[in-house]
């Protein structure tokens, strides 16, 4: 009976240690929705939209070998495949990942819509500086002493739907983030893409700070295109953010934010060529004012409601975008 025992308990000891095994390979599944109403106040138009149902999955495979696929199923009505990388960690503050992912590049851009601070990304994230492509990048970082986190990869420039296409040149990306002191992060950043085979630079400045309930955030960038294709662009981002936290059990909701953000764009070209062969403006010159509440439902998931206001200022009105005009902004954001 004594060796039947032993061996029951020798089996169940290495079922268990094989099941507890098992568990770390098990993949995470992850998501976000975002439903919004605008209302355009100088146009006296209104729309909903479902800006973001995003579905990701993210496990390992070995102690060293992880991967992401990540796909939006309503990108304002797109269905888009966003990540999908697979990422080799042969030393623990070492990585290597092959893929396609978000460049590593800016601070604002690098936001998932969970992360975001405004209901509409800045000018920085979404017009200038917002790119996901397929290539492969090397990272290293350090937590004890001096903390910092440094990314660099090579990448197609082509996007995320022209995958076929063969480049005698490709794209770079570089990112390097200080964080000297707690709470506190400096970030460096440059990329060069090649639309339409002319290359165009890019070198990113931003810091954040966070004090007490207090996040305090500037960056800016700027784009030089080469042979003078186009005029110089600079943008700027800088915004303000104060949590105040409820502790009313039965109030439905446990955070309330105050924003507020000023951002800048310049004359901007995508790198689009008109019929002449030169690239011509595809976004405006324009400044923006935004406000806004953020009220958080707090856990066991992440559920916020965004209201925001927009002014934007441009030197000649009749330029602006339909999209990019005075509004009301209203967003219901559940991250699971």
């Amino acid at each position: 009976m004594r060796k039947i025992a032993s061996v029951l308990l020798a089996a169940l000891t290495i079922a268990s240690a094989s099941a507890q095994d098992w568990k770390q390979y098990l993949p995470e599944v992850h998501g976000t929705v975002r439903g919004k109403y605008e209302y355009q106040t100088s146009t006296d138009e209104q729309r909903f939209q479902v800006r973001n149902a995003r579905v990701s999955l993210d496990g390992k495979v070995h102690s060293l070998v992880s991967y992401k696929a990540e796909i939006d199923l309503s990108d304002e009505g797109q269905i888009k495949m966003l990540d999908a990388f697979a990422r080799v960690t042969p030393l623990e503050d070492f990585k290597i990942t092959v893929g396609q992912m978000r460049v590593p590049f800016t601070i604002d851009a690098h936001r998932s819509p969970h992360q975001q601070y405004f209901a509409n990304r800045s000018f920085i994230a979404k017009q200038v500086g917002n790119v996901r492509d397929v290539g492969a990048t090397l990272g290293y970082s350090m937590d004890e002493g001096f903390p910092f986190i440094l990314e660099g990869g090579l990448f197609s420039g082509s996007g995320l739907t022209a995958q076929k296409e063969w480049h005698r040149v490709l794209c770079y990306s570089a990112k390097l983030q200080l964080m000297p002191w707690k709470d506190y992060n400096l970030t460096l950043s440059t990329q060069r893409i090649r639309p339409e085979n002319v290359n165009i630079y890019m070198y990113d400045i931003g810091t954040y700070y966070k004090w007490n309930n207090w996040h305090f955030e500037v960056e800016g960038l700027y784009k030089h295109y080469a042979h003078d294709s186009f005029q110089d662009v600079w943008a700027v981002d800088a915004f303000v953010n104060y949590d105040w936290f409820i502790q009313k059990k039965k109030f439905p909701f446990k955070k309330i934010s105050f924003l507020a953000r000023f951002d800048y764009m310049g004359d901007h070209s995508d790198g689009t060529l008109n019929e002449d062969g030169q690239m011509y403006i595809t976004d405006y010159e324009r400044k923006r004012v935004t406000g806004g509440l953020t009220f958080s439902f707090g856990k066991p998931f992440q559920a916020d409601l965004r209201l925001n206001y927009e002014k934007y200022f441009y030197d000649n009105q009749a330029l602006a975008k339909a999209s990019e005009q005075d509004k009301l902004v209203v967003e219901m954001m559940v991250r699971f």
